[in-house]
C-alpha cells in the first residue's frame, strides 16, 4: 500500500529522534505513509518502500542513514538502507498486541540525516485466522420439566474466539432435533451467543433425555470450529418460573469505586408456593468469568455490587447476564441482563517521554534551534485526558505543540555560555480534569562553547633593573 508522505523539516542535526511503536488507540501523531500486513509475516518481510514513497532518491539513501529507533523493548520493523524498503524484524502478533481492538495499527517515525528529516506512519496489523473457537467446557447438562411452554429460553455457554472481524466467532449451529432450535443473538460488543428455545414440548414419558450437538463456527476460509455435548434431562415440572420485573436493567458506576459498592438490584417473583415460590439470583452462564471477576450477586436479595477494581480505559461498559431461579425439585429459571455502564473519573496523570535531545547547543545556535522532541499521553478521557504542557518563563527557551501529543522545545533567543553553561529545564504536563493531574519530566540541556571572544592585549610595566630603577614597558 502505497502512502503520501508529509515532513517536518528544520530539526537540528544531531538530533536523536525515537520510535513510538503504540497502538493507535494509545497514540495521537497522524500517519503520513500507511501501510498493511498480516499478522505472523516473517522476519524480513518488505512491509513497503519508503524511499518510493517518500520520493526520496534512493542513491542518497544509504548516506542519510535512515532508521527506525524504538524506544519500547520490541523493535518491530527496519529499514533497509540500500533498498529503502521497510522490513518486519520481530514477530507480530495482533491478539498480543491488541486484543479485540480493532483496527490494530502500530505508528512509527523514520529519521533520515544530512539534512535531518522526520517522517510519520503507521502500519495496520490484519488478523489472520489462527485461533479456534473454545468453549468453557467439552459437555453441558441442562434439566427441563416436560410442563415448559413452547418459546422458553435457555442460556448456553458461549465459545471464545480471540481472532476479530471475520475471523472471530460468528454463528453457532445445532444438531438436527424435533423439540428446540437456536436463537443466536449479539451483544453490544459484538460478541455472539445462543439460546435454545423449546420449539415442540416435551413429553417425559415419551422420551426422557436427549442429546444435540452444539457448534461454534468462525468467519474463517476455511471456518475453525469447536464443539460441545448438551445433555437434557426430562423431568417433572413446576407450575410457574420466576419472572424478572425487567428485562434490561441499566446501572452506571464510577471507576475505582471501592469492593461492596451497590451497582443495582434485580428483582423478580415466582407465583408457586413454598419452595417452588422461593428464588435464588445467580450469574447466567452468558456472564464471562472476568465479568464474575469484577462483580458479586447476593443470591437472596439479587443486590449486584463491585467486586473488583473497574477501570474505565480498561472497559466502559459491561453486560452482566443474570437469572432467577425457584428452589422446586425441577427449578424454574429467568433470566435478565443488567448493562453496567463505567464512569470515568480523573485517575490517570499524564505521562511525558523525551523522544529526542540534542545537546550540547551550541552558544552561537540561531533562535528557534530545535533542542528536544517530547511526547505526551494521558489514559482517561475527554477533559481528563486532555493535556497542555509548558516551561518555566525567564528562559531562553520556548515549548510549541507541533503533531497532536508532540511538543518541541525550541531556543527562544541567543545563548551566551560565558553567562550560563547549562539549563535543567523543567517541562510540566497538566490535563483538564477537575481537579487536574500533572507530571514534570527535566530537561538538561547544556551549551557548548564556542570561539566568540577575540583576545584582548593587556599592557604590563616591569622594572628591568632594581639597581636603577628604571621601568620598561612590556606587551603580553
Amino acid at each position: 500500500m502505497k502512502g503520501v508522505a508529509a515532513r517536518s523539516r528544520g530539526v537540528t542535526p544531531g538530533q536523536v529522534l525515537s520510535l513510538c511503536l503504540l497502538l493507535a488507540a494509545s497514540s495521537g501523531a497522524s500517519a503520513a505513509i500507511r501501510y498493511a500486513i498480516p499478522e505472523e509475516a516473517r522476519r524480513g518481510s518488505a512491509v513497503g518502500n519508503v524511499a518510493a514513497d517518500l520520493a526520496l532518491d534512493p542513491a542518497r539513501l544509504s548516506g542519510r542513514r535512515p532508521r527506525v529507533v524504538s524506544g519500547g523493548s520490541k523493535k518491530y520493523f527496519a529499514v533497509d538502507a540500500a533498498s529503502g524498503s521497510l522490513l518486519v524484524s520481530e514477530r507480530i502478533d495482533r491478539e498480543e498486541l491488541c486484543g479485540a481492538l480493532s483496527p490494530c495499527t502500530l505508528s512509527f517515525e523514520i529519521v533520515l540525516e544530512n539534512p535531518l528529516e522526520l517522517y510519520s506512519g503507521a502500519v495496520e496489523i490484519q488478523d489472520i485466522n489462527d485461533n479456534d473457537p473454545v468453549f468453557p467446557s467439552s459437555q453441558a447438562r441442562l434439566e427441563i420439566s416436560e410442563s415448559v411452554a413452547a418459546g422458553t429460553r435457555f442460556p448456553l455457554e458461549s465459545a471464545q474466539d480471540p481472532d476479530v472481524g471475520i475471523n472471530s466467532l460468528q454463528t453457532y449451529q445445532l444438531s438436527a432435533n424435533p423439540h428446540f432450535v437456536l436463537d443466536v443473538q449479539t451483544r453490544a460488543d459484538g460478541s455472539k451467543y445462543a439460546e435454545l428455545v423449546l420449539e415442540k414440548e416435551l413429553d417425559r414419558e415419551e422420551q426422557r433425555e436427549l442429546h444435540l450437538v452444539l457448534t461454534a463456527l468462525d468467519g474463517g476460509s476455511p471456518p475453525r470450529s469447536a464443539h460441545v455435548q448438551i445433555h437434557i434431562d426430562v423431568v417433572d415440572s413446576n407450575d410457574n418460573a420466576p419472572v424478572f420485573n425487567q428485562s434490561t436493567y441499566k446501572a452506571s458506576v464510577r471507576e475505582n469505586m471501592p469492593s461492596g459498592t451497590l451497582v443495582t438490584k434485580v428483582s423478580a417473583y415466582d407465583l408457586d408456593d413454598g419452595p417452588n415460590g422461593d428464588i435464588v439470583y445467580s450469574f447466567s452462564s452468558h456472564t464471562p468469568a472476568k465479568v464474575r471477576e469484577l462483580f458479586t450477586l447476593d443470591s437472596d436479595t439479587g443486590e449486584l455490587r463491585v467486586k473488583g477494581q473497574l477501570d474505565y480505559e480498561e472497559m466502559k461498559l459491561y453486560e452482566v447476564y443474570l437469572q432467577a431461579k425457584d428452589k422446586g425439585a425441577v427449578p424454574g429459571v429467568a433470566n435478565c441482563k443488567v448493562l453496567v455502564e463505567v464512569v470515568d473519573v480523573n485517575d490517570n496523570a499524564p505521562e511525558v517521554t523525551v523522544t529526542s535531545v540534542y545537546s550540547p547547543v551550541p552558544e552561537d545556535a540561531a533562535p528557534g534551534t530545535v533542542v528536544a522532541l517530547l511526547s505526551v499521553t494521558d489514559l482517561d478521557s475527554r477533559d481528563n485526558g486532555l493535556v497542555n504542557c509548558f516551561i518555566p518563563p525567564g528562559i531562553p527557551f520556548t515549548l510549541s505543540s507541533s503533531l497532536k501529543n508532540y511538543y518541541t522545545l525550541k531556543t527562544k533567543a541567543a545563548l551566551d555560555r560565558e553567562e550560563a553553561s547549562e539549563y535543567n529545564i523543567t517541562v510540566t504536563a497538566r490535563d483538564s480534569g477537575s481537579p487536574p493531574l500533572s507530571a514534570v519530566k527535566h530537561i538538561l540541556v547544556q551549551v557548548s562553547d564556542v570561539n566568540d571572544n577575540a583576545p584582548k592585549v593587556i599592557p604590563l610595566w616591569v622594572i628591568s633593573s632594581p639597581s636603577t630603577g628604571r621601568v620598561v614597558p612590556s606587551i603580553c
